[in-house]
């Protein structure tokens, strides 16, 4: 996961000193409640968020637990911005998707490859951070906010693919657009809650289930 990019601040002749300095303060406490998250993200990964101690995030962020929690309630208020962190990467990789010279089916096949690539090379610790994230996007207000954010990326697809010509009229985009969303849920949730789950076999064979489903009817025409 990246870090955010540092906000610049251009200094104007008209704004006070003061204002200046609250800018630079709150410039400085927003790269440090980025360096605790990536941290926690990276200790999380390593040995499980159970296994993770607050004051081995402040150890290895180097920082005083006292400023942890300046910044963050609970050990869960932490997770819950890693998780909206990953979101937020997953919604760049399916831009990313869509924006390549692929048709739909590839753009499928790609994307979920890539997930399931992703989960399989951060080893089996990776299985408990999965199911908190999906514990905290699955509860109240975020989940909301972060499906919101699921459904515009693969609606961008969907609409991508509609212009091309490579998925069916016969259906809204919005149904089209939730049966992708469903299958990455179901894809997620199992992992995280059945042992051995072969993700990568799951995972491709969702992308070929998908692109057949959306796939345009031999009879079907502009007009239909």
């Amino acid at each position: 996961m990246g870090h955010p990019a540092a906000v610049t601040v251009q200094p104007a002749p008209d704004i006070a000193p003061d204002m200046l300095d609250l800018t630079r303060r709150e410039r400085r406490k927003l790269e440090l409640r980025s360096r605790v998250r990536d941290t926690a993200a990276e200790l999380f990964r390593a040995q499980g968020f159970a296994a993770t101690r607050v004051s081995k995030i402040c150890e290895r962020a180097d920082i005083a637990q006292k400023t942890f929690f300046n910044h963050f309630p609970s050990k869960h208020d932490v997770l819950r911005e890693v998780a909206q962190a990953s979101v937020e990467a997953l919604r760049l990789e399916l831009e990313s998707v869509r924006k390549a010279e692929l048709s739909t089916r590839e753009r499928l096949r790609v994307f979920f490859e890539h997930v399931a690539e992703g989960i399989t090379e951060s080893g089996p610790t990776n299985r408990e951070l999965v199911t908190e994230l999906v514990h905290v996007l699955n509860a109240g207000e975020e989940r909301s906010i972060q499906a919101t954010m699921l459904l515009d990326a693969f609606g961008a697809i969907v609409h991508s693919g509609l212009a091309a010509g490579e998925i069916t009229r016969r259906h809204s985009p919005e149904t089209l657009t939730e049966m992708i969303l469903g299958a990455y849920y179901v894809l997620i949730f199992n992992y995280a809650n059945l042992e051995a789950f072969p993700i990568a076999e799951h995972a491709a064979a969702s992308a070929r289930f998908l692109a057949d489903a959306l796939a345009p009817h031999p009879d079907e025409t502009e007009e239909d």
